[in-house]
């Protein structure tokens, strides 16, 4: 029993020692990236991600930058960039240490990273321990993980808030709850920073060509000043970076029965808040048009966000709904009443593409557009499947189509968030998405003379960075003319 109980210690001892010295290497390999950014928020965080990187790579900074969403991406200083498998597809906060290790190889001058955690308490773990960001990005709060984070929006807000860096400076475009924020900052003596998205000009944004919002933009502009980076310089960068798997696109496709279609992807923005948003901003650039239909996916473990989904259908005004995946009818009765004889039930637990899309494309009016939205997993993967294989509308009305309206390059539709894609798709997306950018040295690297130190602020003051933010919600900001 003796013998028994020293081999327990000194098993314990040894993983006490080990736990030490990983934990003081993986410290070390913080210390040696002068600028950490670690993006948080609930939509919009590898979009972000992907800005502030090409931002600071076009400001000539050595920049590494790792993506969480539809496809964790680890992105390599020139931009080229790889999947990042799990084992057995889980992902776990851990899985940072390495990211940081393998970013402090190339002796970066800034590392973007974007937040995995969804627990409040893990996400305060990822910057007290793993990130410890020098500077942090606040994209939004919106109306998603309310049971981890919730269960009222406040809550969400102070959840995430559990990721701005100490003594540091925290970067937002968050306009509701920017109250509380400033709180939470107060209390961390951390700088918060508001990005104005009305500082991004609509001729800057049609620079891009691919679909992101001016708050996006807005935000990377300003981590980017913040870095020492001059604007027109870092929205070229912004312009040359590949943008992520999972960003806004639209294809165009024609049916089987010859119907010209324009399906938009917008699985991805799971809240309704957000998803209005996105399809809003494509019918504002003419990427799609009415008569425009609506699919709804959905899955038994997100009934609430199922009904979510439908109680938005009025504000939309589609053609028809179609409702796909298993419970269908939490979506349905969702749905306003004097809406609801315009919605198609295709949905069941094990129905494939092959049974529910020909009578899609029955319902569906000539030359219309398809909005896809809700959750992606089930049936949600089946459907895009099946629209991939279809063939590309390449008829003359569609050319003319391309060329009015700033359309992204077509892209591969995705499915598991997580999976280990084939070998062939992700060649087509490196030979597609990435861009050789020549680095330059930077004169203000870790450990030498010079080396930049991000701008601290008397408390209490925001200004230079986009404009005054509002000092609370009922402020009357922004000023009307």
């Amino acid at each position: 029993m003796l013998y028994l109980y020293f081999v327990l210690l000194a098993g314990g001892v040894s993983l006490l020692v080990a736990g030490i010295v990983e934990q003081r290497r993986h410290y070390a390999s913080l210390h040696s990236i002068p600028s950490r950014v670690l993006v948080n928020g609930i939509r919009g965080k590898s979009s972000i991600t992907r800005l502030c990187a090409g931002a600071l790579r076009g400001g000539g900074l050595v920049t590494v930058a790792k993506t969480t969403g539809t496809a964790a991406r680890f992105v390599h200083p020139d931009a080229t960039e790889e999947p990042v498998y799990r084992k057995f597809g889980i992902a776990n906060v851990v899985e940072q240490i390495g990211i940081v290790r393998r970013a402090a190889a190339y002796r970066p001058d800034a590392l973007v990273i974007e937040c995995m955690a969804v627990m409040p308490a893990l996400q305060e773990v990822n910057q007290s321990k793993l990130i410890r960001s020098t500077i942090g990005v606040l994209c939004n709060v919106r109306e998603d993980h309310l049971a981890e984070m919730g269960p009222t929006l406040d809550d969400v807000a102070r959840s995430l808030c559990r990721s701005m860096p100490e003594n540091g400076i925290c970067v937002t475009a968050e306009r509701e709850r920017f109250h509380i924020l400033q709180e939470e900052a107060d209390a961390r003596n951390c700088q918060l920073v508001y990005a104005d998205p009305e500082s991004v000009s609509d001729s800057e944004l049609r620079g891009f060509s691919w679909f992101t919002f001016k708050e996006n933009v807005a935000i990377a502009l300003v981590v980017a000043e913040l870095l020492g980076v001059e604007r027109q310089v870092a929205l070229q960068g912004m312009y040359d970076a590949p943008p992520d798997p999972g960003v806004l696109s639209v294809e165009r496709c024609l049916t089987p029965d010859g119907k010209r279609l324009a399906f938009a992807n917008v699985f991805a923005a799971n809240d309704p808040e957000s998803t209005l948003m996105n399809i809003n901003q494509l019918l504002d650039l003419g990427a799609i048009s009415r008569p425009l239909n609506v699919v709804i996916n959905c899955r038994p473990d997100r009934v609430e966000r199922n009904g979510q989904m439908g109680q938005i259908v009025p504000e939309l005004r589609p053609d028809n709904v179609f409702v796909i995946g298993h419970p269908a009818r939490s979506a349905i009765d969702a749905i306003p009443a004097e809406w609801r004889d315009r919605a198609v039930d295709l949905g069941g637990e094990r129905r494939s593409a092959e049974e529910f899309m020909p009578a899609l494309f029955d319902r569906l009016p000539a030359d219309s557009s398809l909005v896809a939205i809700g959750n992606i997993h089930g049936q949600g993967e089946e459907l895009l499947e099946y629209l991939a294989e279809l063939p590309a509308d390449e008829t003359p009305a569609a050319a003319s189509e391309r060329t009015g309206a700033v359309v992204p390059p077509s892209q591969s539709l995705l499915l598991d968030p997580f999976a280990s894609y084939p070998a062939a798709w992700e060649e087509r997306y490196q030979a597609s998405r990435t861009q050789e950018i020549p680095i330059v040295g930077y004169p203000g690297h870790a450990g030498q003379e010079g080396a930049y130190t991000a701008p601290v602020q008397e408390a209490g003051r925001h200004d230079g960075y986009g404009g005054t933010p509002p000092p609370s919600a009922d402020s009357g900001w922004p000023p009307r003319s």
